[in-house]
C-alpha cells in the first residue's frame, strides 16, 4: 500500500528530530508527505523548507500565513512569503484561509490575508492550501471572488453542502483523521458522496490523531486508520483508497513521486 500525507506539521518544537518519526513513517507505507511552512514570528517561517531540503525525496514544502497569525505578520514578513513561495521546491501556498472559531486576529485580517494568499498562488500558478473553520460560506466566497480553482481544503470537517460547493470549483477534500471520530456523521457522509477522484489524506500531524491512536501525539505514519475509515464509507478497498488519494496528490501538487 502506497500513501501520502497531504499536510503534516514536522516542527522542531514537536518534533527536535524528524529521523525516527519518518522512518516510522516510511514502514507504515508512506511514500511522501508534504509538511506545512508557516509563519511562527516576525522574520521566521519555521524549518519546512529546510527539513525538506534534507529528505528531499520523502517530503515536500508549503509556505503561508495563517488565518491566526494574518495580523501579527509584519509587511516584510509578506514580502518574505512571496520569496518562499516563489521557490521550486515549495509545492503550495498555505496554508491560508479563515477562522472564526478561534478568531485569533480579526476577521478583517484574516480576510485580507487570504486573498493576499489567494492571488500569491495564482500569481506562481501554484496550488492554494485552505483552512477553514466556522467559515465555509465566506471561504467559498472569497475563493469564488479570487477565481481560484486549484488547491485543497486541509482537514476538511464540512457537511456536504460545503464540500460539494468547494468540489464544484476544483477544490480537492483532504480528510483527516476526525473523519475516523464519533459524532462525525456529516462529515462521514460528505466523504462517502465525494469523488474519490478529488480527495487526499492527511494527518495535519503533531494535531488530530485518528482513532486507535487518538489522544497521542499524531504522526504520518498514523495516515493507515484514515485510510482505512474511508475505505470503509466509499466502499472500496484500502489500496484503492491510499493509492488514489496518492496519485491525486502528486498531480495537485506536482510531487517528485512516481507511483
Amino acid at each position: 500500500m502506497k500513501l501520502i500525507d497531504a499536510h503534516c506539521h514536522l516542527e522542531t518544537k514537536d518534533f527536535p528530530t524528524a529521523d525516527d518519526v519518518i522512518a516510522r513513517s516510511q514502514a507504515a507505507g508512506l511514500v511522501h508527505a508534504v509538511v506545512v511552512g508557516q509563519w511562527q514570528k516576525p522574520g521566521d517561517f519555521g524549518s519546512a523548507v529546510a527539513l525538506s531540503a534534507q529528505w528531499p525525496d520523502f517530503l515536500s514544502p508549503t509556505m503561508g500565513i495563517h488565518p491566526h497569525d494574518a495580523a501579527q505578520a509584519t509587511p516584510e514578513d509578506w514580502a518574505q512569503l512571496e520569496t518562499l513561495c516563489a521557490l521550486p521546491a515549495v509545492r503550495a501556498v498555505g496554508e491560508t484561509g479563515l477562522d472564526f472559531y478561534y478568531n485569533h486576529s480579526p476577521r478583517n485580517a484574516q480576510d485580507e490575508g487570504f486573498r493576499r494568499q489567494c492571488q500569491l498562488a495564482k500569481r506562481l500558478d501554484k496550488p492554494l492550501v485552505v483552512h477553514v473553520r466556522d467559515a465555509h460560506a465566506e471561504c467559498a466566497h472569497i475563493l469564488k471572488e479570487e477565481g481560484m480553482s486549484k488547491g485543497m481544503i486541509h482537514c476538511f470537517t464540512g457537511d456536504w453542502e460545503a464540500g460539494k460547493r468547494y468540489l464544484d470549483m476544483g477544490f480537492h477534500l483532504s480528510i483527516s483523521g476526525v473523519v475516523t471520530y464519533k459524532k462525525t456523521e456529516a462529515l462521514q457522509a460528505a466523504v462517502s458522496y465525494a469523488p474519490l477522484s478529488q480527495l487526499l489524506l492527511e494527518t495535519d500531524t503533531p494535531y488530530l490523531a485518528p482513532i486507535p491512536q487518538r489522544g497521542k501525539k499524531n504522526e504520518p505514519g498514523y495516515i493507515v486508520h484514515t485510510a482505512a475509515k474511508v475505505a470503509e464509507l466509499k466502499g472500496v478497498p484500502v489500496e484503492e483508497v491510499a493509492l488514489t488519494c496518492a496519485r491525486n496528490a502528486v498531480t495537485l501538487l506536482a510531487l517528485p513521486v512516481a507511483l
